[in-house]
């Protein structure tokens, strides 16, 4: 089944992808995700504290924004951070993300 709702690589915006990235519970999904390998993994198996729907809403925004990919397949979806996508986009976000991410 095909990726679905994601923009085309050449025009993720970076104005959308810094606003899915300044909720908290977004970003963790990404450091998260930047934590793991490239494969997909299901969107059951982070650990998000929230109501089923909030959670879709989350995963949209993430998906909307450019910053993953997400297939539904069955009673479940998975995602796949768009780890190549973004450095040829915007070269050195995800590393300046994870950098700040462990200031804190």
């Amino acid at each position: 089944m095909p990726y679905t709702d994601a923009p085309a690589p050449e025009v993720i915006d970076l104005g959308a992808v810094l606003g899915a990235l300044a909720d908290p519970l977004r970003r963790s999904v990404v450091l998260d995700l930047l934590g793991r390998d490239d494969t997909e993994h299901a969107c059951s198996s982070f650990d998000l504290p929230l109501a089923k729907s909030t959670r879709t809403y989350h995963w949209r925004v993430l998906r909307q924004a450019g910053l993953v990919h997400q297939r539904d397949a069955g009673n479940g979806s998975y995602v796949r951070l768009r780890r190549d996508d973004l450095a040829a986009r915007f070269p050195g976000l995800l590393d300046t993300i994870r950098r700040a991410a462990h200031q804190v």
